[in-house]
């Protein structure tokens, strides 16, 4: 455990923490323990750094109260409960060497010895910074000086004093010595003033120097009901560089306050009554109007006119920050802004998307935060060339359009407007972006915000991943975008067009291997000479009516392969009932061979050539392949058959056998397969090419043919 609060309880005494060792935050405020006093365990948090401790009914420090801190690193003590304290023991507090930071919330109206002690041993420690909570008690009557030991101060540089009542004579002591002290800062917070004395606040010219750097005054509550009188010489403040006057009702900024303090830097007039003439006095002359002020923050006013406040800050020579939100700004006149202004913050006043053309190019940084924007305009990126800083949360913004943004932008915040989804192309031109707010919009769970919930740089988002919620659909409302489990592959059309590719692909690869394995390739390759033959064979119709044939087909093949012709081919097709010619059976005794061949071919309605490696080496094949193919051109028809008995590549045949070898590229073969299942649909396809009659019969066989065929298409094992 690092961090423990235990502050605003009951307990009567201060726990034991001997077994928290790693705390570095503990808070043991606002309790009723009756002593201060540690228990030793306490010397055992050697990392502790802040400790808050305070008891109404604890009104006594000593020394051995708070020894187990003494070889602690503690950085910062809160201290007390508002109560006043009856004793204080030197030393105590100036046991803590490595303090830096004091917030007192102790009470004094009569034992300011005390108040003295305490502070004497805290310039002794490290600590630069002293938060005096509810010093005094309200009507409290002071005689003496309670802050006599400020003049004598050499480490404490920080002086605040809070939520207490001072009057103006007390006022003025306190500023006699802290202009004297080594104080570098006072702030005073929400303190109640009241003029004791008939001139009021009255602080001559001092004959010394101060370290006085920065003056804050946040939240007066007036005690009368009338202006506050007040009387400085500008002589003490003339080196502070930081002045803030918030919260006190000012209506009229004095005339010697605007020219005399030549060192100030940052003047914050925020929460006040103050307009244009107020600021601006009539009264007051406008030269060397803040000569060195570069940070102006009129927040919280009563500022009307964005013209004349233009042409007025043009006196500020060097001004470069100004904030004028929260007032009732419009816009109407052009606006000519000093090229040395480069910040400005307009949010929380009601401008409408028109503001944009009246800001000014050299604006770096601009703040239009609730001003009623909707829509972004075109020219954006011509309007603010060097931008760098542009926040627009609390407007009605729908779409942030790409292109349109200045590429200079380091920070844009477009958190409560009406975004639903931030696309890639609006970021993709922002080359420098270092820091996103765009929570607490409805975004929309779809694949609109698919790049930005998968891809975006989340660790430019500030406000990720708490304030990024889905508004729609109804059913993810509520849900944190980081929780939406989206779809990579619904949301990215590229890789759905890879992955249905990529399975079409496979597919088709398991396919074709499927086919090669079952031979689907010889079975299609079959079906298409089947078809080819159907598709010729209704061409021919007419002519094969009237033509008269001796024999179905004349076969022609080398006297190696005449086995096979003699025990498979011839008996096959003869049981089909067809008429074949074969050489050694029907050719005429007597007769010259070549004549035969040319009559058996002419009396033939095919030529069927049974080719082999043996046929291509054959004489009298080629004669006989050489009157069929003259005999099929003369009369145009289709009468060549060829059966591959045995592969032979076409380019591996002889010159003499080019015409085979050009027939062979352009027309279809049957092969005849070794395989006995596929032999049915081998006879099946030859016999109907052979065909020449009562074609009915023959579409019927070969339906009865494939029927018988289909039980015995090869089965992958």
């Amino acid at each position: 455990m690092k961090v423990l609060n235990i502050s605003y309880n009951h307990l009567s005494v201060i726990p034991d923490s001997l077994h928290l060792a790693q705390l570095r935050i503990l808070d043991l405020s606002s309790n009723v323990y009756p002593s201060y006093a540690l228990p030793e365990s306490y010397g055992n948090l050697s990392y502790l750094s802040i400790l808050g401790i305070g008891s109404k009914h604890a009104s006594s420090v000593n020394v051995d109260d708070l020894v187990p801190l003494q070889n602690i690193r503690l950085k910062k003590l809160i201290f007390g409960d508002g109560t006043e304290l009856r004793n204080y023991e030197n030393g105590s507090f100036l046991q803590l060497k490595s303090l830096r930071e004091v917030v007192l919330k102790v009470s004094f109206c009569q034992r300011f010895d005390i108040f003295t002690n305490i502070i004497i041993d805290l310039d002794q420690t490290q600590t630069k910074k002293i938060q005096l909570v509810k010093l005094f008690p309200d009507q409290c009557d002071i005689k003496t000086d309670p802050f006599m030991a400020f003049k004598d101060l050499r480490v404490l540089s920080d002086l605040s004093i809070a939520d207490t009542w001072l009057n103006s004579s007390v006022m003025v002591k306190l500023f006699k010595n802290v202009w004297k002290s080594s104080f570098e800062e006072t702030v005073f917070l929400n303190i109640t003033y009241n003029e004791d004395t008939p001139e009021g606040f009255q602080l001559p010219k001092q004959n010394h120097t101060t370290n006085l750097r920065a003056f804050v005054l946040d939240g007066v509550h007036h005690h009368q009901y009338h202006y506050p009188t007040f009387n400085v010489s500008m002589e003490l403040v003339n080196k502070l560089t930081y002045l803030k006057f918030s919260g006190t009702g000012m209506n009229i900024l004095p005339c010697n306050l605007i020219s005399a303090i030549k060192s100030l830097q940052v003047l914050d007039l925020s929460n006040n009554l103050l307009d244009e003439s107020g600021f601006w006095w009539i009264g007051c002359s406008s030269h060397k109007v803040f000569p060195s002020l570069r940070k102006l923050s009129l927040s919280h006013n009563r500022f009307k006119d964005l013209a004349e406040i233009a042409k007025k800050v043009n006196d500020m020579k060097f001004l470069e920050s100004l904030d004028l939100s929260f007032n009732s700004v419009s816009i109407g006149k052009p606006c000519f802004w000093p090229p040395h202004l480069i910040e400005l913050s307009l949010s929380h006043n009601n401008l409408g998307n028109n503001v944009f053309h009246y800001l000014s190019p050299y604006f770096q940084k601009i703040d239009l935060s609730k001003t009623g924007i909707s829509v972004l305009p075109l020219n954006t990126v011509s309007l603010f060339p060097k931008l760098m800083y542009l926040y627009l949360s609390f407007n009605s913004i729908q779409v942030i359009p790409p292109d349109l943004l200045p590429p200079t932008l380091v920070s844009l915040h477009i958190d409560q407007n009406a975004i639903t989804f931030i696309s890639q192309k609006s970021l993709e031109g922002l080359p420098k972006l270092r820091t996103l707010k765009a929570g607490h919009n409805p975004f929309s769970c779809d694949c609109n915000s698919f790049w930005f919930m998968t891809a975006f740089n989340k660790s430019l988002l500030s406000d990720w991943p708490q304030d990024y919620t889905c508004s729609t659909p109804p059913s993810l409302s509520g849900r944190r975008l980081e929780t939406y489990e989206h779809g990579w592959l619904s949301c990215q059309p590229g890789l759905q067009a890879t992955v249905v590719l990529s399975v079409l692909f496979m597919v088709g690869i398991a396919l074709a291997i499927t086919v090669y394995a079952c031979d689907g390739v010889w079975y299609t390759k079959m079906l298409w000479v089947w078809i080819r033959m159907k598709r010729r064979g209704y061409k021919r119709a007419d002519r094969l009516l009237n033509a008269t044939f001796r024999y179905h087909a004349f076969i022609s093949y080398s006297q190696h392969d005449s086995a096979w012709v003699g025990s498979q081919l011839v008996p096959e097709l003869e049981r089909s009932g067809l008429s074949l010619c074969v050489h050694e059976r029907d050719f005429e005794p007597g007769k010259w061979i070549v004549d035969n061949i040319i009559h058996c071919v002419e009396d033939s309605y095919k030529s069927l050539f049974i080719l082999s490696k043996h046929f291509v080496q054959s004489e009298w094949c080629n004669y006989e392949l050489f009157f069929a193919q003259h005999r099929a051109i003369s009369v145009n028809d289709d009468s060549l058959v060829f059966v591959l008995l045995e592969p032979i590549p076409t380019d591996s045949l002889p010159k003499k056998f080019l015409k085979l070898r050009r027939l062979l590229r352009r027309k279809t073969y049957l092969e005849w397969p070794a395989d006995e299942r596929k032999q049915r649909v081998f006879w099946c396809n030859l016999k109907a090419i052979l065909q020449t009659v009562d074609q009915s019969r023959i579409l019927k066989d070969m339906a009865t043919d494939i029927a018988e065929m289909c039980p015995l298409l090869p089965v992958q094992d």
